[in-house]
């Protein structure tokens, strides 16, 4: 109970922080809908290329990019917020302070979910307003949307791992960096059977593209490479469970 009463006490400073503060929630809305907009809307007769098979549509293509790619930097950007706490110093205080100390990992998850569920939304409703076709049935929505939340997970645990390990903000180019470069060198773009040279080779090892052929099955209403993605997804949340709680030994050895 007390690790559950320190991970809501760090969730709500953090989500009251997020969303009475313009300067930290309007980003992390207008980032993916620019994303979309650029996207879905620049690049649409993409779908008239020969080989572009995707039943739904290229909005609905772009849609799940964008929703994954908002999963995963809204947990970067807690992170970013993880690495201020402790360059002010009130991270090292909440160390001080908080008799079970994995409730603070556990806080900012929670955050960071929290934050994103309402990016979720936003995008969700800008896309069906713009005329998005929804080909799956509610059970296939489920699966997309848990796959984002797998992936929301594991972004924030690997930012709080880097965050608490640096403990700066200077520390926000190695927490965003690598989601960025995994995000797009999956097949954001075009379907991966498009993909011609070394990047079809890239994309075919990056997990993140089983994540993202998986989600765009689900939308289309045609599941494919479900177990494969749900186990990568949720295997990098293990993983990087172990980096945050090791990121937060690294921390209390600091002091």
């Amino acid at each position: 109970m007390r690790t559950l009463s320190v991970a809501e006490g760090v969730a709500w400073r953090v989500l009251h922080n997020v969303f009475t503060n313009p300067s930290l929630l309007i980003p992390s809305l207008i980032f993916p809908l620019f994303f979309f907009t650029a996207f879905a809307g620049g690049l649409s007769r993409i779908d008239q290329v020969p080989g572009f098979d995707y039943p739904p549509g290229y909005t609905a293509f772009q849609f799940v990019f964008v929703l994954l790619q908002s999963a995963a930097f809204g947990g970067v950007f807690t992170g970013f917020g993880i690495a201020r706490d402790f360059e002010s110093g009130f991270g090292r205080r909440l160390l001080l302070s908080a008799p079970h100390r994995s409730g603070i990992v556990l806080g900012y998850a929670l955050a960071a979910l929290v934050r994103w569920l309402v990016t979720a939304a936003v995008v969700t409703v800008v896309a069906l307003l713009v005329g998005m076709e929804v080909a799956g049935s509610g059970i296939d929505l489920v699966g997309l949307y848990t796959l984002a939340v797998f992936l929301n997970l594991a972004a924030i645990l690997w930012a709080t791992g880097v965050a608490l390990r640096l403990r700066t903000m200077q520390a926000g180019p190695v927490m965003q960096m690598p989601v960025f470069l995994l995000l797009f060198f999956a097949p954001v773009y075009v379907p991966l059977a498009l993909l011609r040279g070394w990047i079809h080779e890239v994309a075919t090892y990056n997990p993140i593209t089983r994540v993202l052929e998986a989600g765009r099955g689900f939308l289309a209403g045609t599941p494919t490479e479900v177990g494969l993605s749900f186990a990568l997804a949720a295997a990098l949340v293990v993983a990087f469970s172990f980096w945050a709680l090791r990121g937060l030994r690294s921390a209390e050895r600091a002091g």
